[in-house]
């Protein structure tokens, strides 16, 4: 499956590392300053910041059937997803879908890079904002790193407070719309200008506050760097076919500058004018023309500072591009191949599969619990009964009624108060059951267990207990109990 190591592509440090003392565990980086820049990559990263951002402070003030469409109800445990509700029991969606996502991420890896990162991970889209803040009330990247060195001011410290202003207000909103998906957001708001936040809700506020202060407003890059795992597992999942952004030494080297206006190149010098604004506009400012690096993010801006320029000087675009290493070599990339055949075929199969499951889902569970004072009670003419509690949850949002009926022994019936159940939506009820049967016949039975302490050899049988909708025979859960007679 592409295992071999000489077909991966090699990460190396960039020349900030090469740079630092041997002997040193941790160098205090740099501040990073990225250039502003325009482009079609650029554009694609702003739709993306503009459309995910948008979900995430939307989302939970989309209403369904009279309540929020999108609520991790914990105290209720209860999940709405729109028109689906899920429950505790079904765990197993959630631990499906947490597996088609980490597969999703080696899959489009080995297709197509670091996409989610340069696109989509929640690190890059905070950051993005926050630097469209930070430009809007301190300049661009010359004015930035002149005001940081420049001493403080009246006009330093307006610029800097009206930024941390709109940081830490972005970042509460942030807070607060987190805390909206466990908590009815409208109810959440009126509270909040109320002073009536409960000690839990202002802690997650605040918490999730400084967090997207912290990571998207001084941390950056150092999260994508030093505390992502990400960054340094992705080359097991990159081999010379795989879409990463690259920097054409054949054809920018030897790099150089010259005069602008020039209409014909030097001759002994490459296509790459060593202007350096690939490494300005770099958000965890690296060099690409140093080679693959796994600080890169895969956001591109290189790639659009430099078609810009290439068009300034009339040399043709796509010194820096989207490319594999095959291509870059001259070589036709492969697009199928062993490693993205098998990730998307089993990619393909779980998400049928989940898709199946929740299509098929029933909103109806059951369970039976033996009475543990009793094993069996005999009773009036011979009749064995055994005491149960069935706990039935009408996991659908609307009232049903259910009826209960039990198999699995010839004779066995059902002794309860009212075999039909009347369970509004969402309700769990917990009602005791006797079931009955005779003691003579022996259908269905186990093999004879002795009981320690009991005196007697017992048998047991295993019934099945249903519990189905009076309204819509398909809604039906079934569940095993074991009936223990003398």
């Amino acid at each position: 499956m592409d295992g071999d190591i000489s077909n991966k592509p090699k990460l190396i440090p960039t020349r900030k590392a090469q740079t630092a003392p041997s002997d040193a565990l941790y160098v205090k980086p740099e501040k990073v300053y990225p250039r502003e820049v325009s482009g079609r990559f650029n554009r694609l990263r702003v739709l993306a910041v503009v459309a995910l951002l948008g979900w995430y402070y939307a989302l939970p003030w989309l209403q369904w059937d009279g309540r929020q469409a999108v609520l991790f109800d914990l105290p209720a445990r209860k999940f709405y997803l729109f028109g689906l509700v899920l429950w505790p029991q079904d765990f197993i969606y959630l631990a499906l879908l947490l597996v088609i996502a980490g597969l999703s991420l080696f899959f489009f890896t080995a297709l197509a890079g670091r996409l989610w990162c340069g696109y989509a991970c929640p690190q890059t889209v905070w950051t993005e904002v926050f630097l469209w803040m930070e430009r809007w009330t301190e300049g661009d990247r010359p004015q930035r790193i002149k005001l940081d060195a420049a001493k403080w001011s009246a006009d330093k410290a307006s610029r800097k407070a009206a930024k941390h202003t709109l940081w830490l207000l972005f970042a509460l909103w942030t807070g607060f719309t987190f805390v909206g998906f466990f908590s009815p957001i409208a109810d959440l708001g009126s509270r909040v200008f109320s002073f009536t936040l409960g000690p839990w809700e202002t802690f997650w506020v605040l918490f999730y506050a400084l967090a997207t202060w912290g990571n998207a407003g001084f941390l950056r890059e150092q999260v994508c760097i030093y505390m992502c795992p990400y960054a340094r597992f992705q080359s097991a999942m990159f081999d010379k076919d795989t879409l990463i952004i690259g920097y054409d030494p054949q054809r920018g080297e030897p790099r150089g500058s010259r005069k602008r206006g020039a209409e014909n190149k030097p001759a002994e010098l490459g296509d790459c004018i060593d202007c350096t604004l690939c490494v300005q506009v770099c958000p965890t400012g690296i060099d690409i023309r140093e080679g693959l690096q796994y600080e890169c993010i895969a956001c591109a801006a290189c790639i659009d500072v430099c078609d810009d320029v290439m068009d300034r000087v009339g040399y043709p675009r796509g010194l820096i591009r989207y490319d594999t290493q095959s291509g870059m070599e001259g070589k036709e990339a492969r697009v199928l191949r062993p490693r993205t055949l098998v990730y998307g075929t089993i990619l393909l199969a779980l998400i049928v599969g989940f898709g199946t499951a929740l299509a098929l889902r029933v909103p109806l569970s059951v369970d039976a619990l033996r009475d543990r004072n009793a094993l069996y009670r005999v009773i009036d003419d011979g009749v064995v009964e055994n005491v149960y509690t069935l706990k039935v949850a009408n996991r659908s949002e609307r009232p049903r009624n259910f009826a209960i009926e039990v198999a699995g022994l010839p004779g066995l019936s059902i002794d309860m108060a009212d075999t039909v159940l009347a369970l509004n939506g969402g309700e769990i009820r917990e009602v005791p059951a006797r079931l009955r049967a005779p003691t003579e016949p022996n259908v269905g039975a186990v093999p004879n267990v002795a009981v320690p302490n009991v005196g007697a050899v017992l048998r047991t049988a295993i019934i099945t207990i249903t519990v189905t909708a009076t309204d819509d025979p398909t809604i039906t859960a079934s569940t095993t109990a074991s009936f223990i007679r003398p």
